[in-house]
């Protein structure tokens, strides 16, 4: 049976672009969900061009677990674009992935959900169609993150994967996590929302900001992007990490041990790369293969700046 996602449409007082605004594709991110919500308050019909579509929890079944995962232990954000008879996640992809298909632009707001915390970043695929890649650079540019990353164009199942495939520009931002839903970050979700939304021409009158943009780099490695396989875990145990989010780290530095329950053994889990902690692990207890640390290469990666 297909699935419905709840929804709700804001139709502007003029024509003009369709975007979209999804949260909660991970059951466990709370920031997007509460940043969302505020925009359907604060959206002005009066002051808009165009339209909105705001989702603010698309993975319910995963929300209600209050877990990443659907209770078929499926990731949605690996599952697109699914199917409209498959499972409760594979459901949900097939209509998310309607969604996407039906907008001229969308944003995927993400946080590093109960077990990591990610630096504020506004990311995108790397596009073969220069008109999609420079709609991308300046949505995500104009989103106001420390960090802009443009990543591999190759990672499938992702919502991302499915506007690559249909052609519509798509950025995803990261802020935090750790199980919280931190207040700067609903904020910083909404403003950057906006800013978008003044940026495509859809909200008259919304001046730029000063900007926030440290880094922007664009790297089409193979995974880059794929937070989830970057310095695993040696073996099932206790992680303590030896670095913060953000610290700048060497090859060969120590990211932190891994542990047994009585601490007899220590298995040091050392950085292959170097550049700056962009996503830690925060939840400490940790299965073999589970991604401790991100590490975002700032020095002889950077291919593009505004």
């Amino acid at each position: 049976m297909p699935l419905e996602i709840q929804t709700k449409t804001i139709f502007g007082r003029t024509d003009g672009p369709h975007l979209l605004i999804t949260g909660g594709v991970h059951g466990d991110e709370f920031e997007p969900m509460a940043a969302i919500r505020r925009l359907m308050r604060l959206l002005n019909p009066a002051d808009l061009n165009g339209r909105v579509t705001l989702a603010p929890v698309v993975h319910e079944n995963a929300y209600r677990r209050c877990n990443r995962l659907g209770d078929d232990g499926l990731d949605l954000a690996r599952t697109c674009p699914g199917r409209a008879d498959g499972s409760p996640t594979e459901r949900t992809a097939h209509a998310l992935s309607l969604l996407i298909r039906s907008a001229d632009y969308y944003i995927d707001l993400h946080s590093g959900g109960t077990t990591l915390s990610v630096l504020p970043l506004a990311g995108y695929m790397l596009h073969a169609l220069p008109c999609v890649l420079e709609a991308q650079r300046r949505m995500a540019l104009s989103f106001n993150l420390p960090i802009v990353w443009g990543a591999s164009p190759d990672l499938d199942g992702r919502s991302l994967s499915v506007a690559r495939d249909a052609g519509v520009p798509a950025i995803y931002a990261e802020y935090h996590g750790a199980a919280t839903c931190d207040p700067a970050g609903v904020e910083a979700y909404v403003e950057g929302c906006l800013n978008v939304m003044g940026e495509l021409g859809m909200i008259a009158g919304r001046e730029p900001l000063p900007s926030c943009v440290e880094y922007v780099i664009e790297d089409d490695s193979e995974n880059a992007g794929h937070m989830q396989i970057q310095n695993p875990a040696p073996s099932n145990g206790y992680f303590e990490p030896a670095v913060r989010l953000g610290d700048p780290v060497k090859v060969g530095q120590l990211l932190g041990n891994v542990t047994d329950v009585l601490g007899d053994w220590v298995v040091p889990v050392n950085s292959t790369q170097e550049g700056i902690v962009l996503v830690l692990r925060t939840f400490p207890t940790v299965q073999a293969g589970d991604s401790l640390a991100v590490i975002l290469e700032v020095d002889g990666r950077q291919r593009w700046t505004s």
